[in-house]
């Protein structure tokens, strides 16, 4: 690396010189960089050791920022488990100068709450437990009556940022927002206050927010698969030993205490990270962020040391029970991200699965061997994970499963794969590195990573080049010593109870008071600073996008890459499953096909050899016929897909183990909680006959025909379709290409009518059950509203953002904070997918079982009585209007902007429409919407549970319950 020294001292005392006169010399800062980094990023450490990377993208005129911490669950105390966790979501609740109305007299509040979390924590008698727990519910409700609720929130609102958020993982916790570059001052003020001087107020709700989490996690099979398949590999290091969420019973006993004290040991300038990339000029914000940031005191902080595991010896085998479909998970320990096991098995992993062109993607998933299949390369600061996957067909064992995906790591380790596979492999993560740098959340999590894991940045730009030096024989000597017959976990996930679970439960909680209309000097400084505007840029879309004529009047919409040599080129149809229930179907076949000179295999080899991907999918109302990756490569690409949709060669055998394997798919649906909710959610909107219903029955599928198939699709591209593309390629050298290449008939026909779904009138409320073996409940309220009017979307989108959208909606406040009676909550008014159609309320609550009677009542008394929080009026607006203001739609959301106005009829770019209409809207305005659309409506309401634990009275009581079979939502 190099470092970048500015010689002010000596500019200093030449001014002295020359001008006689006392000079006050501006602070300057040295930067470490890489000559060959094309993020031009830089990395400062300031006086109190706070790490700064910097990398200018002007691509908006706003930055993405994570401030990352270098501890995560790998850190909790071994009796205190979820602690990173638990202060993560406290680093929410502001500080001693805002999410308070007065501080000096809520201090001494929370101190009692604090200690009487002591006591509790203490206590080992339920009666006496639950009476300290009610003490703590008293007093956090007169404490409640000091703070200001989700006043962090309403900060970043005001400033316009977006995304806001944060995550812990096993060894970091993140916090990152979206911020427009005009507040970046603002931001710094508030992230400085937040992280120097937090205050962990509301804690019981949030607790229960945690406790909810964990519920959840409880209820997903994945989670249950990854958190065995780590005990077993790590069995000393806190990778396996300790969760994210902790465990029940360290969630059942809190302690604030513990929170603070692992917060002044960890969160230190020295042991943290501020990573920016976006629309900065790097020599302003550095100086911001020292003046803000570089006022936190440093600390030293103890440096993990981690257990060293034993070796593996022979097969750790583990059974996992759940509702989801059978899956299998293989487990091998290597070295961590400092040695060069982390190089190696990552390439291992994509000469075994890269999506295109490795051995389980050839040889068992074109290969039609397995449902899917596939691998991932876990790779941490201690040590990484090699982890082999597989779903299995349908009457196919997990043993057999098991016996594919080793065969398949047996080839690595003979060295039977292709030569040409390793440079192929590099060139396609060089593409992908190209593509990740047109993201400016890319970039700042990317810095994070880095800090975290402690690699030198330039190990992190030069990765593919070191790559590209991994040999043939490196790889197979890598696999023959660390993956062995005896030195893995394999987790069985079988479909069965889980007589294992056991969730938190729920302990009695009495609303806290939200103070709406309260707000801190603080935010009141905020709102009235006034940072240089920036003015919006809305699409102009005959100047933006540029239309070409090709032949056979098909039209290209056409955005130049001026930015790298890559292209994206889509052939666009207006018409999918619901215009044509085969068509669709022969679109997924065509990927398991090769033509009458080239097999599947080899053809997928080839556009992975060019660094090349294609994509051919089908959705309900639209197909796609897609080629990205190099601008040099792509008439070479675009030729393949031409040839294969040209000459496709049918294969019946093929065809049948699909219909099996989609047969397969479909009873898995049934069996996963997210596939349920989403049939669910259409069988509510529509009724029986639906999207999710519109597929060919059993009885059909079998009776298809591959030359059937392979007729429809050689004649896809005589259907009335248009060109999509983004590239470097100038508009004469598209138009040739395509001209070229592209075969197509003189006269295009029309696309089939498409069949349309009226949504189901909602004039009284009806209760729709599925039952599912589940802690939680989950439950989705639809209602049919007014048909669609663009005139609408400001005031929409303003009441959106005020009521149901974001953690500073009404909503959320409402539920999750002031009742804590559930982690997700939402409700929006919602605008359809064609303009013909009708609006629509759509709400969402995911909570345990016991509270779904609190939770509804709750979301009822809130469509029918909307809070009137002007203050929360205000910052929604002000969001709004900032996040218009610095929002820019480029590339290739440019051209789906454009058909998103197409089709809905909007003559202009609709956020123009909003940004000049939202500041006329007021108040009354907003309610009077929600008196008319909201007020009073009537629901179908979809319950997702364990019918055992619902309470059917007080679902009763908001009307007649229909309890569905799962045939009925699916229509098989």
């Amino acid at each position: 690396m190099k470092t970048n020294f500015k010689l002010f001292n000596v500019v200093l005392l030449l001014l002295t010189l020359l001008f006689g006169q006392e000079v006050t010399a501006q602070k300057q800062y040295s930067y470490k960089s890489e000559p060959n980094d094309p993020l031009k990023t830089r990395i400062y450490t300031l006086d109190n050791g706070l790490t700064v990377y910097l990398s200018p993208y002007k691509n908006a005129p706003r930055f993405y920022a994570a401030i990352a911490v270098r501890t995560g669950s790998k850190n909790d105390p071994h009796d205190n488990t979820g602690l990173s966790h638990y202060l993560e979501h406290m680093m929410f609740k502001g500080t001693t100068h805002f999410g308070t109305a007065d501080y000096a007299k809520e201090a001494p509040i929370l101190q009692k709450i604090e200690d009487l979390f002591e006591d509790y924590r203490a206590t080992t008698d339920e009666a006496k437990r639950k009476a300290i727990y009610h003490q703590i519910d008293s007093v956090s409700g007169v404490a409640a009556t000091l703070g200001i609720a989700n006043e962090y929130d309403k900060l970043v609102s005001v400033i316009g940022a977006k995304g806001t958020n944060a995550f812990t993982g096993s060894e970091q916790t993140v916090y990152i927002n979206d911020v427009p570059v005009n507040q970046l001052e603002n931001w710094l003020k508030i992230e400085q206050d937040r992280f120097a001087n937090p205050v962990f107020r509301i804690f019981h709700t949030e607790l229960e927010t945690v406790y909810e989490e964990k519920n959840m996690s409880l209820d997903r099979d994945g989670d249950k698969v990854w958190e065995a398949l780590y005990a077993g590999l790590y069995q000393k290091h806190t990778y396996g030993t300790q969760t994210t969420i902790g465990t029940i019973e360290h969630l059942k006993n809190p302690s604030l205490k513990a929170i603070h004290k692992y917060y002044d040991q960890r969160y230190a300038p020295n042991n943290m990270a501020v990573c920016i990339a976006g629309d900065i000029d790097p020599d302003k914000t550095i100086a911001l962020i020292d003046k803000y940031l570089g006022t936190w005191k440093s600390h030293p902080v103890e440096h993990f040391v981690p257990q060293v595991e034993d070796p593996i010896t022979t097969p750790i085998i583990k059974k996992i029970y759940g509702p989801d479909a059978e899956n299998i998970a293989i487990g091998f320990r290597v070295g961590g991200i400092h040695t060069q096991d982390a190089d190696l098995v990552n390439i291992v992993s994509k000469v075994l699965s890269n999506g295109k062109a490795g051995l389980m993607d050839l040889n068992l998933n074109l290969a039609q061997k397995v449902l899917g299949a596939g691998t991932a390369a876990d790779v941490a600061t201690d040590y990484s994970a090699l982890i082999l996957m597989g779903n299995p067909k349908q009457g196919q064992s997990l043993d057999e499963v098991k016996k594919l995906l080793m065969e398949q790591l047996d080839l690595v380790k003979k060295g039977q794969f292709a030569d040409w596979l390793l440079p192929a492999i590099v060139n396609n993560m060089k593409m992908d590195r190209i593509k990740r740098q047109e993201s400016i959340n890319s970039r700042a999590l990317g810095f994070a990573d880095v800090f975290v894991t402690e690699i030198p940045y330039n190990d992190y730009v030069n990765e593919t080049d070191r790559l590209a030096k991994i040999t043939k024989q490196d790889v197979v000597d890598f696999a023959n010593k660390n993956f062995t017959e005896n030195n893995y976990v394999a987790i069985y996930k079988l479909t069965g109870e889980d007589k294992n679970v056991t969730k938190v439960t729920k302990p009695t909680i009495t609303p806290v008071v939200m103070n709406r209309n309260a707000e801190s000097d603080f935010l009141r400084d905020i709102k009235n600073s006034k940072p240089e505007n920036v003015e919006p840029v809305f699409v102009d879309y005959k100047n933006d996008i540029k239309k070409l004529k090709l032949k056979s009047g098909i039209e290209a919409l056409y955005v130049a890459n001026k930015e790298n040599k890559t292209f994206n080129l889509s052939f666009h149809f207006d018409m999918g499953s619901q215009n044509d229930k085969k068509l669709a179907l022969a679109i997924d076949y065509l990927s398991y096909l090769g033509t009458s000179k080239m097999s599947p295999n080899k053809l997928s080899e080839e556009f992975y050899k060019l660094a090349c991907s294609y994509n051919v999918s089908s959705s309900n109302n639209d197909i796609y016929v897609s080629i990205s990756g190099l601008s040099e490569n792509m008439n070479k690409a675009l030729k393949l897909v031409e040839e294969l949709l040209a000459d496709a060669k049918p294969d019946q055998k093929v065809l049948d183990n699909m219909i099996s394997d989609i047969l397969k798919s479909r009873a898995d649906d049934k069996l996963n909680k997210g596939s349920i909710l989403r049939a669910m959610r259409m069988y509510g909107r529509y009724g029986a006959k639906n999207p999710v219903t519109n597929i060919l029955s059993e009885t059909e599928l079998k009776a298809l025909k591959a030359t059937d198939l392979v007729k429809m699709i050689k004649g896809l591209n005589s259907f009335k379709h248009e060109v999509i593309f983004y590239g470097s390629q100038t508009p004469a050298e598209l138009t040739s290409s395509i001209n070229t290449l592209h075969r197509v008939p003189t006269t295009l026909k029309p696309v089939p009518a498409r069949i349309k779904y009226p949504m189901l009138n909602t004039d009284q409320n009806k209760v729709f059950m599925v039952n599912y073996d589940m802690k939680q409940a989950e439950i989705v309220m639809l209602s049919k509203s007014v048909p669609f009017n663009k005139t609408e979307i400001p005031i929409i989108r303003m009441f959106n953002e005020y009521f149901g959208a974001g953690m500073n909606s009404i909503v959320f406040q409402e539920i999750r904070e002031a009742k804590a009676l559930a982690y997700s909550s939402s409700a929006l008014y919602t605008t359809p997918e064609y303009p013909e159609e009708n609006n629509y309320i759509s709400s969402y609550i995911g909570t345990q079982s016991d509270k779904l009677p609190e939770a509804m009542k709750a979301l009822f008394e809130l469509f029918n009585n909307m809070p009137e929080a002007e203050k929360n009026f205000d910052a929604a607006r002000n969001g709004l209007l900032n996040k218009i203001r610095t929002e820019r739609i480029t590339k290739t959301s440019l051209i789906g902007n454009y058909l998103e106005a197409r089709k809905m009829g909007y003559k202009n770019d609709i956020r123009k429409d909003v940004f000049e209409q939202a500041p006329k809207v007021t108040f009354t305005d907003l309610k009077n919407f929600g008196e008319t659309y909201l007020k009073n409506k009537k629901f179908n309401i979809l319950v997702l549970g364990d019918v055992k634990k619902l309470d059917k009275k007080v679902l009763e009581s908001y009307g007649p319950i229909t309890e569905l079979k799962l045939e009925d939502v699916f229509g098989y």
